[in-house]
């Protein structure tokens, strides 16, 4: 009766950290001319693998990242550059399926999950010819930095991030090397999509969207904490 069941079992559970790079930017409504700006992303990854249904390897994976995120301006006629850098710390959750090799050889896989973020820090750095200027939205409050001749939206500017939790999706794909005695070294490459906003975008507001985008490089390197007892496993 087992030899006749679709799904095999496994419990196999593996932890280890990550690191490699996001590029970064930010999808805003109205418009902001921008470049993609490449910032650090490194946790510590925690991986179980529950079953293999015919030959794909089903298994669950979480981390917790430290992650760059934010965008650059760069104007096509403006003397002046903008560069936001904000600090996170991502959760995703994901499903991993795999294909090929689970303890001695290669594997390709898919992932795909929700992921949660807090923002805990942000920093910009302006260069070029900027000023004080009145704010017309409110003319009696505080001067406001501003470059001499923005070429588009400015209110950001001097606006600090005021949705600090963030959510969204991401998904990817990768390729992972294993060996009993030495773990298992994956390679993947993942696109962050944000449905949240950093900015308020009620009706009063003035962005409408306002949301963080990655494309993330990581090489992850895992080791065995527990592992399914069975000789036929290659």
């Amino acid at each position: 009766m087992a030899s006749a069941q679709v799904g095999k079992y496994r419990s196999d559970l593996a932890i280890g950290v990550n690191g490699g790079i996001a590029i970064n930017r930010v999808t805003f409504n109205p418009k902001i001319q921008q470049s993609m700006i490449i910032g650090p992303e490194l946790g510590i990854t925690v991986r179980y693998t529950c079953e293999k249904y015919f030959a794909m390897v089903c298994a669950l994976q979480a981390e917790v990242n430290f992650s760059r995120q934010g965008w650059k301006e760069v104007p096509e006629k403006g003397n002046y550059t903008y560069q936001r850098n904000m600090d996170y710390i991502h959760i995703p959750f994901m499903a991993r399926l795999g294909f090929g090799r689970e303890r001695k050889g290669v594997m390709g896989y898919l992932i795909l999950g929700p992921q949660i973020g807090f923002c805990i820090g942000e920093s910009d750095t302006r260069t070029g010819e900027w000023g004080d200027a009145v704010n017309p939205y409110d003319p009696e409050g505080p001067m406001i930095n501003v470059p001499k001749n923005p070429e588009g939206p400015w209110q950001h500017y001097n606006l600090g991030v005021e949705k600090k939790f963030e959510y969204g999706i991401v998904g990817g794909a990768g390729i992972e090397f294993s060996h009993p005695k030495i773990g298992h070294f994956a390679l993947d490459g993942r696109y962050h999509f944000g449905l949240s906003d950093i900015f308020n975008n009620g009706k009063k507001d003035y962005f409408g969207r306002s949301a963080n985008s990655s494309i993330v490089v990581k090489l992850t390197y895992l080791w065995d904490v527990k592992k399914t007892k069975d000789n036929t496993i290659r």
